[in-house]
């Protein structure tokens, strides 16, 4: 006889209260198997295997999202989840297929297929009938738990780690195919044209989260603001079914925290979160914002491995492959030309002195400190990243150790363009000053050599791990190093030191005056740091400015 008290258990998680005890979506306990998991093999597990097949005389068509996709149930707390249907296959309702159809026609088409209102509670239908969207096949099932990492409190403004990971359950680069149905007899013409409208709408992307990447399809149609080439290796994200996967939004959560960065040092931090929710979307204020950019990234190439063994084990990425920034609104000429130098700028600016994803804030030690790793099992650090195809041309910003100030200011200029034209007040003297890492000149500088002997010339790589200079009872250094301080972080606390190793490009001229670009072997080291006020900050700042060092100061000057 089963106890009143434990009735519970044999309720699916999928139909339990989302309560302590019953079943919590959203908390990922170290120790036992996550609810997430149990929740999504039970949904899997009772889904048909039978996919939905649309009614004779739905026009249909088929596209692959380029990523993931997710439509937002809005029915279990604290998580998102798709749409699920009677039998369990996930879709895509044809109310939200209406509205995204809507918002890319033109006004009288969308009078003609999707009705008018004529007020006073009367409405005119439209012509068409949206059918929704569904998984032609059942690679659906396949890594269905996401993972969200909120993290630009912590890594900007907050002076130790905060928040966490938090599950999410979405569509892994699923096929869909959508239907449209007309209760009047149309022309092949016409349908092409509404096919045509719905993929203007499609590229914009579907479903919730398509600033971040989710929801795009193969090929699009939206304006396309900024694109260029790269190429990274680092750390890959590890999902709770213990698969690998690189998560393009790694390239949104990376600008919008140097936007943030950025805007800080120019105005009061309230107008600086503004200007960028403004720019990448946000949650704050009645209804949130949707945000005027979109992201979307295209591999060409991706190669998952592993590194390391025992705890120290991780998954790791190499992949190739464009990014291209789209435009969700029509702007002016102007605004979408500011707009464009903007992102250009956030762009490379996170090329020159940093990276994306995992560890970026550090050059990986595969490549410039190898024998880290030999003779002791230790946790893989940092990432690189680099300009490939046209971008060594047309984004390679600094081919010198003296560009980097210039490249600086001009980047400045442009933040404080985009500021002016969206009427934002800028203030230098009420930046955000109690943030840890706002770009002001009283708050960062940024360090440079040049390191001529290639991936092993790295200097500042070894200051992260043993003193950055031997012991010398003249000097008046009274601490020689930085490892296990404030400035380079712990196990929870993020530094105040970036390192990065950016490959050296000479841009040249071809006999026809066009612009050639050559490898080489040689590498800009870049320390950026932001002084905390600690003995440990002050002491390396007198390091590095003398001779012993070999790094100058590149900015701010004077």
């Amino acid at each position: 006889m089963v106890k009143i008290a434990e009735i519970h258990k044999k309720v699916p998680l999928m139909f339990r209260a989302q309560t302590a005890g019953r079943c919590q979506l959203n908390y990922l306990a170290r120790d036992t198997e996550p609810d997430v998991k149990r929740w999504t093999s039970e949904w899997i597990e009772k889904a048909t295997t039978q996919l939905p097949s649309f009614n004779t005389g739905v026009q249909t068509k088929t596209y692959t999202i380029n990523w993931r996709f997710v439509t937002n149930a809005g029915q279990d707390d604290g998580i998102i989840r798709p749409v699920i249907g009677a039998k369990g296959i996930p879709f895509y309702p044809g109310s939200s297929m209406k509205g995204a159809f809507s918002r890319a026609c033109t006004p009288q088409q969308r009078e003609r297929y999707c009705g008018k209102d004529l007020g006073n509670g009367d409405f005119t239908p439209g012509i068409l009938r949206f059918e929704g969207g569904y998984p032609t096949d059942n690679k659906w099932q396949e890594k269905l738990i996401d993972i969200v990492h909120p993290q630009q409190s912590w890594q900007v403004k907050s002076q130790t780690k905060e928040g966490g990971a938090f599950p999410m359950i979405s569509l892994y680069k699923p096929t869909l195919i959508f239907g449209i149905s007309s209760p009047i007899s149309l022309e092949e013409s016409e349908w092409e044209t509404i096919w045509k409208v719905w993929e203007k709408a499609l590229s914009r992307g579907i479903g919730c989260r398509v600033s971040a990447g989710y929801g795009q399809p193969k090929k699009t149609t939206q304006t396309i603001i900024y694109a260029t080439d790269l190429k990274g290796e680092g750390i890959a994200s590890k999902l709770l079914d213990g698969t690998a996967e690189f998560r393009p939004n790694l390239f949104k959560a990376t600008l919008r925290g140097h936007a943030l960065r950025i805007f800080g040092g120019l105005t009061d931090p309230k107008t600086a979160e503004r200007a960028v929710e403004q720019l990448f979307g946000g949650t704050e204020g009645e209804g949130g914002t949707v945000g005027l950019l979109t992201m979307k990234f295209r591999d060409t190439k991706l190669d998952l491995d592993t590194f390391g063994s025992g705890r120290w084990a991780v998954y790791t990425y190499d992949v190739e492959g464009r990014l291209s920034w789209l435009l969700n609104e029509k702007l002016t000429n102007e605004a979408e030309r500011t707009l464009g130098e903007l992102i250009q700028f956030l762009l490379r600016f996170a090329m020159v002195l940093g990276g994306f994803g995992r560890s970026w804030r550090r050059s990986d030690h595969r490549l410039f400190y190898p024998d880290y790793y030999k003779g002791n099992n230790k946790p893989l650090i940092g990432c690189h990243w680099q300009w490939q195809g046209e971008a060594l041309i047309k984004d390679v910003s600094v081919g010198r150790i003296d560009h980097l100030g210039s490249f600086i200011d001009k980047g400045l200029e442009k933040a404080k363009n985009w500021l002016k034209l969206q009427g934002l007040q800028i203030n230098t003297t009420l930046y955000a000053k109690n943030w840890r890492e706002s770009w002001h000149p009283d708050k960062v500088q940024v360090w440079g050599r040049l390191a001529e002997e290639g991936q092993e010339d790295s200097l500042a790589i070894y200051w992260l791990h043993r003193p950055y200079q031997k012991a010398d009872p003249y000097s008046d250094i009274s601490q020689g190093q930085i490892y296990h301080t404030s400035v380079t972080g712990s196990m929870g606390q993020v530094g105040y030191l970036w390192h990065r190793m950016y490959p050296l490009v000479r841009l040249s001229r071809n006999p026809d005056n066009s612009k050639k670009a050559t490898t080489t072997f040689q590498y800009l080291e870049f320390l950026t740091i932001f002084p905390d006020g600690s003995q440990d900050a002050k002491d390396f700042l007198v390091f590095l400015n003398s001779s012993r060092s070999q790094f100058q100061k590149l900015w701010p000057v004077g």
